[in-house]
């Protein structure tokens, strides 16, 4: 949300330039694909699950009785919002979404409260923020969990939703901060290295990777602008870019057509050997990255006592607006 809190990926170009982009990543494939198709039902749960959190949000946050009755689309009765001065997008307070597990700095370091670094991912600022959130949700998930399975876009989902929150706690202390967004910009990460791991079964490779890297560049200079979570933006992207390399590695060409070669023969080996290298270089990354800011994190270190010039990562100040959310 803007002025007090942080929304992640709420605003809504940002989601579009991700969303009308994605056919030019998918065109690059050939027709070499030695995996299963699977049916995408992990990802229209996790819409679900957002959407239904988002209505309790509502539910609990009864705008007519906590605000004297000074709220929006009245005729929603308890579900309406809350007034445009205090939240822009169309949700609930600030205190209805801390209640209901918000990122918060005090309470994950000084009360304990880890369980919030996954929570906060299911809740959304707004019913704007919610819907630009899932519709890239749905654009992009459902195409890679039908190419990669469940189990794979779960874990990248879901991990890369809990580094960008870890990244933001260590830079942002003042405000709350909501959103899908990290969890997103993992998928888009591991997008990003699944091309470059399995480059030798790609056609127009290069037009590719251009595309991605201009996606990515375009949605985190987005996040440079005010009340934006962009460390959750960049916690889940490297989060995701690393679990690309480590999870959506794909057989080399000829390897499952000699699974029926008889014993004796000299087969290929299952991956190439920089997909080798790629996934345990990214393996040591991935363990060590978050341990040590998990560590920090709980231990109460501030990430701006070691990277003075970070704040430039969320926030570029100019005539037009000042940045003070850390």
């Amino acid at each position: 949300m803007f002025r007090r809190d942080l929304e992640r990926g709420g605003e809504t170009k940002d989601n579009r330039a991700l969303n009308n982009n994605y056919n030019n990543y998918s065109v690059a494939r050939n027709s070499y694909d030695p995996e299963t198709r699977w049916i995408s039902w992990l990802v229209p749960l996790f819409v679900l699950v957002n959407v239904v959190a988002f209505v309790v949000a509502m539910f609990i946050n009864n705008c007519p009785t906590n605000n004297q009755g000074h709220c929006v689309a009245k005729f929603l009765n308890r579900f309406s919002f809350q007034p445009l001065s205090e939240n822009p997008l169309f949700g609930p307070s600030s205190l209805t979404l801390t209640k209901m597990g918000a990122l918060k700095w005090d309470s994950v370091v000084n009360h304990h409260q880890g369980w919030r670094l996954i929570t906060c991912i299911w809740l959304h600022a707004g019913i704007i923020h919610l819907a630009a959130n899932m519709f890239s949700l749905v654009f992009i998930g459902i195409r890679l969990e039908q190419q990669f399975g469940f189990v794979r876009i779960g874990i990248i989902y879901l991990l890369s939703g809990f580094g960008g929150s870890v990244l933001s706690s260590l830079f942002i202390r003042n405000n709350i901060s909501v959103g899908a967004s990290g969890a997103l910009f993992g998928l888009l990460g591991a997008m990003l290295s699944e091309l470059i791991t399995n480059w030798t079964i790609y056609s127009n490779k290069v037009a590719a990777l251009l595309t991605l890297v201009v996606i990515i560049v375009i949605n985190l200079a987005i996040g440079i602008l005010p009340h934006v979570d962009n460390f959750a933006h960049i916690g889940g992207f490297l989060t995701g870019i690393l679990l690309g390399f480590i999870l959506l590695a794909r057989p080399q060409y000829g390897w499952l057509e000699q699974q029926h070669l008889p014993a004796g023969v000299r087969r290929k080996s299952k991956f190439k050997a920089y997909q080798y290298v790629l996934l345990i270089v990214s393996l040591v990354l991935l363990i060590v990255g978050l341990v040590i800011a998990s560590v920090m994190l709980f231990r109460g270190d501030n990430g701006y006592d070691h990277c003075h010039w970070c704040h430039y990562l969320s926030c570029i100040p100019t005539s037009q607006w000042k940045c003070n959310d850390s």
